[in-house]
């Protein structure tokens, strides 16, 4: 287990550093531009079940070894070999709906290529913080494959229907600038100031109440997946819980005595 302060390798491929609850996860095979292979994959299975039970986080980064690539896709060696019996297995895709359906709040630190597996696994996190010199794109048809990790579905639900069929269809790279302007990113900084970009972003994150976080993100990807009455429904419901809570209760009276609340989940 990691403890703050730390860099503890998860796996062959992994690194978790973990500092005033914010957890870093970095894929480290900066010598392939952090390829995604089946190991990549295990490995970060084993660090979201350890960040998961672990108290002490309260949201979770994902970024990429280097200055150049945040992830360049998957792993081509790997690739050639897949079958009709990998595709129905789909264990990349769902590893990216579990990291989209993660209960602590999730954030993209792209800060390079974010390419094929990069660029869906940046699009099953919640924000997406960019450093100018990122780019993004999903060229699998180059390889006469599509894009097989939730692609195809999560890009047109950021960008719209039109443009994420151009950009699958020809496989072009868009810069971080014009991700920003579709709506593939939440914000582009300098590469520099990426990381502590991320960091404020993330505290402000965490001084929120963290049931209400989980609960939003909950009611926000169900409501996407079901028509506006459901969703008003469902967001009913979770805010009828929120009454109920102690966090409630400690946010509202915290708000009146004008001092900062203490958040204890509940």
């Amino acid at each position: 287990m990691t403890t703050a302060g730390e860099t503890n390798r998860v796996g062959e491929t992994v690194l978790v550093g973990i500092s005033d609850r914010l957890a870093v996860v970095t894929i480290n095979r900066p010598e392939v531009r952090n390829a995604v292979s089946r190991q990549v994959q295990a490995d970060l299975r084993r660090a979201l079940a350890d960040l998961r039970n672990d108290d002490t986080v309260g949201a979770v980064v994902f970024t990429g070894a280097g200055d150049h690539s945040f992830i360049a896709g998957a792993d081509i060696t790997q690739l050639k070999d897949y079958t009709l019996h990998t595709a129905l297995e789909s264990d990349m895709q769902k590893l990216y709906d579990e990291i989209e359906a993660f209960e602590k709040p999730t954030i993209a630190a792209v800060n390079g290529y974010a390419l094929g597996g990069g660029c869906e696994l940046a699009m099953a996190c919640d924000i997406r913080i960019a450093a100018d010199t990122a780019r993004f794109g999903l060229p699998e048809t180059n390889l006469s494959v599509l894009p097989g990790a939730g692609g195809t579905q999560r890009l047109a639900r950021l960008v719209g229907t039109g443009r994420a069929v151009e950009m699958i269809l020809t496989g072009r790279m868009v810069d971080a600038a014009e991700a920003s302007a579709i709506g593939l990113v939440t914000s582009v900084v300098p590469a520099e100031a990426l990381m502590d970009e991320v960091r404020r972003v993330a505290d402000q994150v965490l001084r929120k109440g963290p049931l209400a976080v989980r609960l939003a993100k909950l009611v926000i990807r169900s409501g996407m997946d079901a028509d506006q009455r459901t969703g008003l429904v469902v967001e009913r419901l979770a805010q009828a819980l929120l009454y109920t809570s102690d966090d409630k209760r400690e946010g509202t009276e915290a708000f009146l005595a004008k001092r900062p609340p203490v958040f204890r989940g509940r």
